[in-house]
């Protein structure tokens, strides 16, 4: 691990994932695992609580490719969720994530016969950000940018492709703002939903932003799987 893009043994671990993640997205190699690439397995639970962090993006090169998961990653996921259940007053971003790791697991990975599957997670409340103020939406928005994916409807999803105006103006500030993490973000939910104004001019701007931000792993991984995402769309 190289110490000097982590400020604790949680932060590399996840700067660790997130590139693995980004590696298997530019290849397409769904055979490869990520959490094997990182020296993590079910037994780690520094590990484990990094793949809680990353949540269902971990998969996201066999969702993008439409192909199986590693067992082995799975496998670690699906310990992440029985470790790392939300408290009852957890925020709400982190109950959607959850939600989301469990629906990706049962879509991408249902449970062999016999086998104890992960449980039930009700789909957590969303009204609140149907209210929320552009800035805070687009926040919230970046923090769940793992729901932006193809083909998994939700209230979260439902929400931004009503608020594409919303976003973008997210997207324009927090650009000026220097927060590329939050770009990323907002840039991938973009383009998974489509709306956007066409003076935004997404593509350059998403170069803009992993150009300023790709020190950081994660803003790399929301632009790549933009990109994977608006050349899908494109087909």
């Amino acid at each position: 691990m190289d110490q000097k893009h982590a400020s604790s043994p949680l932060a590399g671990a996840v700067h660790d994932l997130a590139t693995e993640v980004v590696l298997a997205l530019r290849s397409g190699d769904h055979l490869a695992t990520v959490c094997g690439a990182a020296g993590i397995d079910e037994e780690n639970r520094t590990g484990i609580a990094a793949v809680r962090v990353i949540g269902a993006d971990l998969l996201l090169p066999s969702v993008l490719y439409g192909r199986h998961p590693h067992p082995g990653d799975v496998a670690v996921l699906d310990r992440a969720v029985r470790e790392f259940p939300p408290k009852p007053d957890a925020p709400a971003a982190t109950a959607w994530s959850h939600w989301h790791m469990i629906s990706t697991l049962q879509r991408m990975a249902p449970p062999a016969p016999g086998a104890t599957a992960p449980g039930t997670y009700a789909e957590p409340d969303a009204a609140w950000l149907e209210e929320a103020p552009w800035q805070a939406f687009t926040h919230q928005l970046s923090v769940l940018a793992p729901l932006a994916v193809p083909a998994t409807p939700s209230a979260v999803q439902r929400a931004a492709a009503s608020r594409a105006v919303d976003l973008s103006r997210g997207f324009v500030r927090a650009v000026r703002r220097r927060d590329w993490l939050q770009a990323a973000g907002a840039g991938r939910w973009l383009a998974a939903i489509g709306g956007e104004p066409a003076t935004l001019g997404l593509d350059r701007g998403l170069d803009f932003v992993e150009l300023m931000g790709g020190h950081d792993p994660r803003v790399t991984l929301h632009v790549r799987a933009a990109r994977l995402m608006a050349e899908a769309r494109a087909r």
